[in-house]
């Protein structure tokens, strides 16, 4: 391995501080690094060709109050594949707010779970108070890796392979005020960007669609009786799909400034928007009420649209038995096995204005994959990451094949905790799941951090390649694959 120290970030987080998410895989680094040639346990396949990335909640701060994992800064790691070799990169994301703190040399804004907010400075995005830390997800779009918060803030642009940094995206001087909320989605087929946003101002929720050449070319209010707690989308080939859940802000709590959600007696709603150059108005669907943090697919099928997510059986759960009694509630609302996701299928009806609903699944899941070549139509595969009890944490993988309803689980091992993990088709793929699951894991028992490249059709062996990385990364979430096909040139 050939590793260089790009930069060091000076922090003033107190190591004696012994917040859940400040320690052990969550422990945050400090560190830039380049790294080429990297060791490989194992043998990366030579039909592996393009970019993994995955965002990183990584505070630099001591936090003003109490701290949630979703406040930490963005920090992005890359690791390119080509010709059986691998390298990496990792950046924080240069926000406006990481740059004023480090100028500041101490934290500015509060986080999540401080209520009121004791933000010195006002913040960004649909609560207003917060830092927009850009460490929610990542995705490609019109060659440039595009960073975001889930309460909607800017896009910071990175060159996915060398992490160059380009600033907030412009869109031609059209990027919406209100900003973008976290899992905007990139339709590889007809290479636009389709985004929305939500606020505590009416109409509460906004959409659009940005095209291959980073052009704003649809901008839609998506009225909503309220502010509301959208986290992602998803889309068909005429409809994008946007939600109303019945987990929102407490309205008497949230007119003196607090952000306290509950479940409201209230069925849950899905809004089909036509896409550009479909006709139509949006049409709303009612269903069983519930909270959806991720979808994994949407396609249409005869006179009904279909869409694979994840139900919560618990969308308020009581506080975690067991943990630090300050930390309690906030590691119930983190723990997959409080909320207890399971995957689910939704179908509505265009003729006659119905819905149904049924499991797919009945474990706990979440944070699902699919090969994203088959986006838009029916896919028989779902890579989900598997929970580690009582933290924030993915300690395995599960393999859904839908067609048969059967189900295989890959734990990483005691202490091994893992990423999403998109799934990377091979170069000339022969069938859907004919690729390659990656996710980036950290070690606690040698304290190493690694990427992991398993053979979607034979999890059972274990990872193809263990390539060995410069340092002990944090733990982190959102990710996804660009093929070297959808990347500008070197």
């Amino acid at each position: 391995m050939k590793a260089t120290l790009v930069n060091r970030v000076r922090s003033t987080i107190d190591p004696r501080d012994n917040h859940p998410y400040l320690n052990g895989a969550w422990t945050p680094m400090f560190e830039e690094w380049d790294a080429e040639d990297l060791g490989v346990e194992g043998r990366l396949p030579r039909d592996l060709d393009g970019v993994y990335l995955r965002n990183t909640e990584n505070p630099v701060h001591q936090p003003l109050g109490k701290y949630h994992p979703f406040d930490g800064d963005g920090m992005l790691h890359a690791i390119a594949f080509e010709d059986g070799k691998a390298g990496y990169r990792n950046r924080f994301v240069r926000t406006a707010g990481f740059l004023a703190e480090q100028q500041a040399g101490r934290a500015l804004w509060s986080g999540l779970a401080e209520m009121p907010p004791r933000s010195e400075r006002p913040g960004w995005g649909a609560q207003g108070a917060l830092k927009d830390s850009s460490s929610t997800d990542v995705v490609v779009h019109a060659g440039r890796a595009l960073t975001s918060f889930y309460q909607c803030g800017a896009l910071y642009q990175l060159d996915p392979r060398t992490l160059e940094q380009h600033g907030p995206a412009q869109w031609h001087g059209a990027f919406p005020a209100e900003g973008v909320s976290a899992h905007a989605k990139v339709d590889a087929a007809s290479g636009e960007l389709l985004f929305f946003n939500y606020s505590k101002q009416a109409p509460y929720m906004h959409y659009g669609v940005v095209d291959r050449d980073g052009r704003l070319v649809h901008y839609r209010p998506l009225p909503l009786p309220g502010p509301r707690l959208p986290h992602d989308m998803a889309y068909t080939q005429r409809f994008m799909i946007f939600n109303d859940l019945p987990l929102f802000s407490d309205a008497t709590l949230l007119h003196k400034g607090l952000h306290v959600a509950r479940m409201h007696d209230l069925p849950s709603r899905f809004a089909l928007a036509p896409r550009p150059g479909v006709a139509g108005e949006v049409r709303w669907f009612e269903a069983d009420p519930t909270y959806v943090l991720h979808f994994v697919n949407a396609w249409e099928e005869g006179a009904e649209v279909v869409l694979d997510g994840y139900r919560q059986r618990q969308p308020m759960p009581p506080p975690l038995a067991g943990a630090p009694k300050p930390y309690a509630m906030l590691m119930a609302y983190t723990d997959l096995h409080s909320l207890k996701p399971q995957l689910w299928r939704w179908r509505f009806n265009l003729r006659t204005g119905a819905t149904r609903e049924q499991p797919l699944d009945d474990g706990v899941t979440e944070f699902g994959t699919c090969n994203r070549d088959y986006a838009t139509r029916a896919n028989r595969y779902v890579y989900s990451a598997l929970g580690e009890p009582g933290m924030f944490l993915f300690n395995g993988l599960c393999k859904h094949d839908l067609r048969d309803g059967s189900r295989l689980e890959v734990p990483f091992g005691p202490g091994i905790f893992g990423s999403e993990a998109p799934f990377a088709p091979r170069l000339g793929a022969q069938a859907e799941d004919d690729g390659y699951l990656l996710t980036f894991v950290t070690d606690l028992n040698h304290d190493r951090s690694e990427c992991w490249v398993y053979a979607a059709q034979d999890l059972r062996a274990g990872p193809l390649a263990k390539v060995r990385l410069p340092a002990r990364i944090a733990s982190g979430t959102h990710a996804c694959w660009a093929p070297a096909a959808q990347l500008l040139p070197h």
